[in-house]
Formats: C-alpha cells, structure tokens, sequence
C-alpha cells in the first residue's frame, strides 16, 4: 500500500434488524478485512481493486438480506486528514497481542509433544498472517513482529527437526549423474521440509533406483551411504543454498526453473529467506503428513505426490509468463 494515498473506499450500510445471525456475518467479514469504522455503519478501507471487490460483495450481501449499502470512493482533503484516516488502521495493539501469545507459547514448547508443536504452530501462524492481511500501513512494529515470529518458528523448527545442518563455506563440485544410480542415500528420520523435498529430488530427478535409510542421529550413517542434510554429510548446506539447492547444483540441474523455484521455497521455509506464496500451503501439507504417519518412507511416497504437483505448477507459470513476453 502506498503510504501516500488519498483514496479511500468508503462504506455505508445499514444492517436487517431481524436477524442476529446475519448481522454477525457482516460484521465478522467487516472485521476481517480491517475495516476502520467512522462511526456506526459508516467504514473505511485504503483503496485498491482486491478491496473495492471485497466491499463490493459486501454490500451486495448486505442488501441480499434485506439491508442497505453504498460504497464509495472517497478522497482525504488535506494530509491532516488522511494522516487521521490511516490512524485507524494502526496494528500496533494487535502485534503487542500476539508478542504476548508468542512470548506464552515459547515457555511451553519444550515440554510439548512434536504434534503439538506443530498444532501451535499453526494457530499461531493463522493469528500472525491474519494481522498481516489487515496490516495496510506496516511500520516498524511490523518489522519486529515478523522478526519476533521467525524467531519463534526457528526454535519451534529445532525442537521438530534437532541436528539441523550448519552451512559451511565450500566450492560445489559437478558430479555426474551416471555416477549415482542405485546407491544408498541416508538422512534425519521424521523427515521435513528440505529433507523430504531432497529425497524426493534424489529418487525423481538423480537416482530412481536409490534406497533410502532414515537415521535416527547423523552418527549412525553408514561409510558406504551418501549422507544428506546433517553436519559432515556428504550433501548440505553450503553457503546459503539449502540441500536442495546444492543437490540441483551438484548435478547440474539448475536449468530446471521449476525445480529452481521449488528450491526457493524450501530455502524460505528452512532458512526463513526469501518469500514463496505457496511456501505456507506446503508446510501445512507436511505437517498433517507428518501427523498421520511416523513411518518416513511411507510419508516420502505421500509428499512426493504434493512435490510432483508443486513442480507442474511452477513449470506451468514459468512458461505462460514466458509466452506473455
């Protein structure tokens, strides 16, 4: 949003008085949106299409069910006036909300289940990207929530996936595919995000014969077994590339843009950089895996359907923007 807007969408209704349930509806969907409110029935919103929509169907609703409704788009007059208008839509008191939440639930996480865990980490999740749906103006108290919430997703991150790899400073050598072909591949049980996405790399794209073994410590890899995502494996992080990416490095497999951006989104969910929209969706999948099965070849199989769908779709995107140009 441009934080030098003058142009508002202003919303005017009045509510049925006959049902208390479709009057919770609107409201609710009211305050969803972050709507800043005038006065009773009169709210305002920062313009923009995705707004204007979203109002639009509001309104509709509104005068489907019996009330009345009339959306606007308005302009501030002075920069005093528009400075009044954005201040209803500080989040300040929702952030120092979910600082509080987030500041309760790290007290508890180590003595949690890795389920619940994960359940936390979800409602959590939900509450944060609700803020920030509803964030039009951020500022540096948003900053510093999304810091404070990486934060809490790292260590949530290492008590789920203990021994993750520390990136190290190392040239990538190019290996030859014909070089690995039924070779035995070994890694962290109670697979996650960069582990199952480089075993499913491994048996899609550099070794469809290989044979996995999932460790319970890195210590217990065999000499023979090609170790990946632990200290001291022989595929990790290096430098800032995830796993993954030095898998598709390692095997010259970077001319791959689907695979290239499925690489981006396992960097941001494992390493908090970067921003892929489909990162979030994936990460749930995961987890509602992880909890219906503890056997990882099992969870392998599942996820490696999830991972061939993700990689059509980028592949797809990637080549209509091509045929845009």
């Amino acid at each position: 949003m441009n934080s030098a807007t003058n142009q508002w969408l202003l919303l005017i209704i009045s509510l049925p008085t006959d049902s208390a349930t479709v009057r919770m509806r609107i409201w609710r969907a009211l305050r969803n949106l972050g709507c800043g409110s005038l006065r009773d029935g009169v709210y305002l919103l920062p313009y923009s299409s995705m707004q204007q929509q979203a109002l639009r169907a509001l309104a509709a609703d509104t005068v489907r069910e019996g009330g009345s409704a009339w959306l606007l788009i308005v302009h501030a007059q002075s920069e005093d006036e528009n400075d009044a208008y954005r201040a209803l839509f500080d989040r300040t008191g929702n952030y120092l909300e979910l600082f509080k939440a987030f500041a309760t639930a790290r007290k508890t996480l180590t003595k949690l289940a890795p389920q619940e865990i994960t359940k936390l980490l979800r409602k959590l999740r939900r509450e944060y990207e609700a803020v920030r749906e509803i964030d039009y103006f951020p500022n540096d108290i948003s900053t510093q929530a999304e810091a404070t919430w990486m934060d809490f997703v790292n260590v949530a991150d290492k008590l789920l996936s203990p021994d993750e790899p520390h990136a190290i400073n190392a040239a990538i050598a190019r290996l030859e595919l014909s070089d690995y072909k039924g070779r035995t591949w070994a890694t962290r049980r109670h697979l996650w995000v960069d582990r199952v996405a480089s075993a499913w790399l491994i048996r899609r794209f550099i070794d469809r014969e290989a044979h996995f073994l999932w460790l319970e410590s890195p210590d217990h890899c065999p000499a023979d077994a090609l170790g990946f995502d632990f200290d001291g494996a022989t595929f990790t992080h290096i430098g800032d590339r995830v796993t993954f990416e030095v898998l598709l490095a390692s095997f010259g497999l970077e001319q791959d843009r689907g695979l290239l951006q499925l690489g981006a989104m396992i960097r941001a969910l494992d390493t908090g950089d970067g921003f892929v929209p489909e990162a979030n969706g994936f990460e749930a999948i995961l987890a509602g895996a992880r909890q219906r099965t503890e056997d990882d070849n099992h969870l392998l199989n599942e996820m490696s359907v999830v991972l061939d769908l993700l990689y059509a779709h980028f592949s797809n995107n990637l080549q209509n923007s091509e045929r845009q140009k």
